[in-house]
């Protein structure tokens, strides 16, 4: 068995004196582990860090053996992912995400979502919207995707503000006033065609709203916990964006 592709490293652990196991996410063929020999020597090291994107070829005898990676290394982010905890926590969070996935199911359009969040996490405001709707994706990838586009109770598509905690579908501003201190806030920037990005409380909101059906639906049914790395980069996120603007006085 033998196939070549495209992929983002996303870690690796110690094998024998000088090889590691190398976890990668790939174009076509999802997460996929596989040995590189001669892993930890000084030539493959720096090329063997999280986040640098790699053309790797895949051997093994069969399919489902773990097989061995040929590297070559393509762009090589890594230093510049460990100057900010931006970029530290966020390519730690992201490889967490995509280990809730199925080894080697493919999931092109993640790969793909993957590869422009890490070229942004220099950017806190695009860096944090990109993670929510990465976060959305694997949660839809997995089974449980969120309906934010019209309201549950009256299929409206204006006014927008709740999403459900049960059904996780939006809920407009008059069909939810009733049971709002129940509801999960829908932050507008996550609303089709919406003009905002993210502050500080939208992002918050955001976070609330993705980590609620990840605990729910992925992490307590399984028996995980979610890690620290996504809340180390929510926490270097809110340090540099502004909060929402408060509303100024009336005009006269």
């Amino acid at each position: 068995m033998q196939w070549s592709d495209e992929s983002i490293l996303l870690g690796v652990k110690r094998h024998g004196e000088s090889s590691v196991i190398a976890e990668m996410m790939t174009r076509a063929h999802g997460r996929h582990l596989g040995l590189v020999r001669g892993g930890r020597s000084r030539t493959l090291q720096p090329a063997l860090q999280p986040g640098n994107r790699l053309d790797v070829t895949w051997r093994a005898r069969l399919d489902e053996h773990l097989g061995e990676y040929r590297i070559e290394p393509v762009r090589l982010r890594a230093g510049e992912l460990m100057e900010s905890a931006l970029g530290v926590y966020g390519v730690q969070a992201l490889g967490s995400l995509l280990r809730l996935l199925p080894e080697r199911d493919p999931h092109l359009h993640l790969y793909e979502a993957l590869d422009v969040i890490l070229d942004n996490l220099g950017e806190p405001a695009a860096a944090g919207e990109l993670f929510i709707r990465f976060e959305l994706a694997v949660l839809n990838d997995l089974g449980f995707g969120l309906d934010l586009a019209r309201c549950a109770a009256t299929g409206t598509e204006r006014d927008l503000v709740y999403v459900s905690p049960k059904s996780g579908r939006a809920v407009s501003r008059d069909a939810g006033a009733n049971w709002a201190d129940k509801m999960l806030p829908l932050p507008p920037f996550l609303l089709a065609g919406a003009a905002k990005s993210a502050n500080r409380d939208s992002l918050s909101d955001a976070f609330r709203l993705t980590g609620y059906f990840l605990s729910r639906h992925v992490y307590e049914p399984r028996g995980l916990e979610p890690g620290t790395a996504r809340d180390g980069f929510l926490q270097a996120a809110l340090k540099v964006l502004p909060p929402a603007m408060l509303p100024g006085p009336a005009p006269v």
